[in-house]
Parts: structure tokens; C-alpha cells; sequence
């Protein structure tokens, strides 16, 4: 069942990919419920509570046909810091082993194309796409765990 009152997700503005052999794009995971979790690796909230729970969502999404975990890198601070080495570091660091996209850099300022077009307020942000592409929940901060796997739940559940 479609609900066109979602809106439709933006496409992803990437610079590259890591944990990933090839580009990923929402056009090709279409079918799939994708949860995009939006991070920088210096944001507290992101490392305290946000990756560890995306880790662990990745774990379960792996016994789960119809569930695909994306992250993505949006520096909209301490640019200078937040490199794609470090990134990669960073990963390995925290035992990210989900697919994670660099958003591309504004040519107009701070904020990345990807972070813009989704509007996120900061980091950590959820996305939650729905298997038509649409955006089914979109938050910003600490997301429950509990409230994350109800909805997820029902969004599966979902006659197609």
C-alpha cells in the first residue's frame, strides 16, 4: 500500500562510498525499507548513542529480507578535521561495517548537498524510506530504540 502523502526521497548527493564496492542510490534499493542514518564522527551523540545503535540495527537488518542500513558522513562543521581518511579510520575504529556515504560539499557553503536537501537540523539524524522510496519518518537526535523497531515492524509488515 503506497501513501503518496510521504514524500518522496531526495537522491543522495555522495562523494564516495566506503564499505560499499559500487555507488548506492535509493532508486536501486527501491523495494527495500532503507534506514539512512546521518552522522559526524565528532558529533557526542552520534558516537554515544546513534552508531552504536545503527550497528546494531546493521546486525539485525542482516537477518531481515527487505531492510537495507545506510549511513552517511555529513560534516557541517570542523570540516578541516573530518576528512576522508580519518573517516575511514574512524569506521574501522568503531566497527562500522554498513555501506557509508560521504555527502558532497556545498560549492555555496558549510552545509552538504545531501544534509540540505533533506533539511536535517544536525547530527544524528534518521531517515526511514519506505519500500517506495517515499520518507516514512524523519528525526533528529536520539531516536528509542523501541519507537525505531515498531515502526520499522509495521513498514515490513506493509502489504506491498
Amino acid at each position: 500500500m503506497t501513501d503518496t502523502t510521504r514524500p518522496l526521497a531526495p537522491p543522495l548527493i555522495i562523494e564516495r562510498w566506503f564499505n560499499s564496492d559500487q555507488p548506492i542510490t535509493l532508486e536501486g534499493l527501491r523495494g527495500q525499507i532503507v534506514v539512512l542514518h546521518a552522522f559526524q564522527m565528532l558529533c557526542p551523540g552520534c558516537v554515544s548513542t546513534a552508531i552504536p545503535q545503527a550497528r546494531k540495527l546493521n546486525e539485525i537488518a542482516k537477518s531481515i529480507d527487505g531492510l537495507t542500513m545506510l549511513g552517511i558522513h555529513t560534516v557541517f562543521e570542523h570540516h578541516a578535521a573530518m576528512t576522508p581518511v580519518s573517516l575511514e579510520a574512524f569506521l574501522q575504529e568503531y566497527k562500522i561495517t554498513f555501506p557509508v556515504a560521504v555527502d558532497r560539499a556545498s560549492p555555496d557553503g558549510p552545509i552538504p548537498q545531501t544534509m540540505l536537501a533533506y533539511g536535517f537540523r544536525g547530527t544524528p539524524s534518521t531517515v526511514i524510506i519506505d519500500r517506495e522510496g517515499r520518507i516514512a519518518r524523519h528525526s533528529f537526535g536520539a531516536e528509542d530504540d523501541l519507537a525505531l523497531g515498531l515502526i520499522l515492524g509495521n513498514l515490513l509488515s506493509a502489504r506491498t
